[in-house]
């Protein structure tokens, strides 16, 4: 009877704990993106305007352009 019960309940528990991974994975690449773009960005405001020029943005296009709203004129040929 125990084996039977077990077989029975596990799925389950089984099934609600796999219900409940997709928001933690979700909730996980929402905050590991936050901490990239904000590298990124900390990154992109050390180069000096030269630097910056060479990439294809101004200084003030900074966080855009990490954001994505910006596309970079290289992008298109690759």
């Amino acid at each position: 009877m125990s084996a039977t019960l077990a077989t029975i309940v596990r799925p389950e528990v089984t099934k609600r704990a796999n219900a409940f991974t997709p928001i933690v994975s979700v909730c996980w690449d929402g905050i590991a993106r936050h901490f990239v773009r904000r590298t990124a960005i900390a990154t992109l405001r050390g180069l000096d305007d030269r630097a910056l020029r060479d990439i294809g943005i101004a200084r003030s296009q900074i966080e855009a352009a990490v954001h994505g709203f910006i596309t970079l004129p290289d992008q298109g040929r690759m």
